[in-house]
């Protein structure tokens, strides 16, 4: 797994600051939109908390599930298929490296959304746990699509609608949605992530509720890994 980390981390170094930069603008315009109808509260940790996520959603998901899916049109997978490497280290170590990638823009836009709306700091160390726990589930998700989409057009086009649900469910409080749209966004392995995030920003934060979302987040992550480690024998194997 460390070898195929390492090996993903190298290769996308150069696109690296162009990801980094669309990802984290994208969210840092969110922001700036929504502090205009929004003033504080639930509301405003909310906003914070789900654009923050979705630097991890675009990297993590939206791109992750558009490599899987060239690699599996291309042919790229033959290549892993005959070394010595479990499918769990391949997924593991692009799902890792991909995450690797958010670690900065989430960081920034966290704090800039912060003080933004007023809300305090001292939570945000949260993001140590959150960042690779959302991290591993929406890597998962991402591989899962981009190994399981017949063509690859069909795993971008997957990946585009798994990053919009991230936005549209992720930056809005789930108690004002209505309720099959709750449904699916508890179906989103980003939710509870956000959820633990936005907690956290709470001047005093109900730390045994944040334990249980980023505890949720990791059983998220893991059947999301496996799924996607279970996609990608199917695929190398047809």
């Amino acid at each position: 797994m460390g070898a195929v980390y390492r090996a993903q981390l190298s290769r996308a170094r150069v696109a690296r600051i162009p990801l980094l930069f669309v990802a984290t603008f994208q969210s840092l315009g969110i922001m700036v939109l929504m502090r205009g109808v929004v003033d504080g509260g639930a509301e405003a940790r909310a906003v914070v908390a789900g654009s923050s996520v979705l630097v991890v959603a675009f990297v993590a998901l939206n791109l992750l599930a558009q490599y899987f899916g060239q690699l599996r049109a291309s042919g790229g997978l033959d290549h892993y298929a005959t070394l010595p490497v479990p499918a769990a280290a391949v997924v593991l170590g692009a799902a890792g490296a991909y995450a690797s990638f958010t670690v900065p823009g989430v960081l920034f836009t966290a704090v800039v959304g912060s003080v933004l709306f007023a809300l305090p700091l001292g939570g945000l160390w949260v993001l140590v746990a959150v960042i690779p726990l959302a991290g591993a589930a929406l890597a998962g998700l991402g591989a899962a699509l981009g190994l399981l989409a017949p063509r690859a057009e069909l795993a971008t086009v997957c990946g585009q609608l798994g990053m919009s649900a991230a936005l549209l469910l992720g930056v809005l409080p789930g108690g004002q949605l209505p309720g099959p749209v709750q449904w699916v966004r508890d179906l989103l392995p980003s939710t509870y992530g956000v959820e633990a995030l936005a907690r956290a920003l709470q001047s005093r934060p109900e730390w045994p509720r944040v334990a249980l979302d980023l505890g949720v987040c990791a059983a998220v992550g893991v059947v999301s890994l496996a799924v996607a480690t279970w996609a990608y024998r199917r695929a190398s194997v047809r």
